[in-house]
């Protein structure tokens, strides 16, 4: 969908509305499925007034009632793909331990990570 390279102390509720917007398809996705990270309520709603669905598992201490049944959850258990692609991402050495010291290198050499993972892939 996206690359988005940040510091390592930003929360990553927050940073996933900014991955939305750098994606790289000309329409927004229908369905973000997302880890236990991202169970938020405000998140949740203003992914909705984009017309996103997001679907992640609720956190075990969470104190409001829930948002989303079990439907919506079994969609969940595609999130291998997802995790399966960082995976490769893991095989390039340089996006392992970050050697640069500008962002904007680093960024470069993530999406020809991507571009070489995806052209191994078809």
């Amino acid at each position: 969908m996206g690359v988005d390279t940040e510091s390592a102390s930003a929360s990553e509720v927050n940073l996933i509305e900014r991955l939305v917007d750098r994606r790289t398809t000309q329409r927004p996705p229908a369905r973000l499925i997302y880890d236990k990270a991202g169970d938020s309520d405000p998140l949740r709603e203003r992914l909705a007034a984009r017309g996103i669905d997001l679907i992640c598992p609720h956190r075990r201490n969470r104190k409001r009632p829930a948002t989303q049944d079990g439907r919506k959850v079994r969609r969940y258990r595609r999130r291998y793909e997802v995790e399966r692609t960082i995976a490769w991402l893991q095989y390039f050495r340089r996006l392992v331990t970050r050697y640069e010291y500008h962002a904007h290198l680093f960024q470069g050499f993530a999406q020809l990570a991507c571009l070489f993972t995806v052209l191994q892939t078809f």
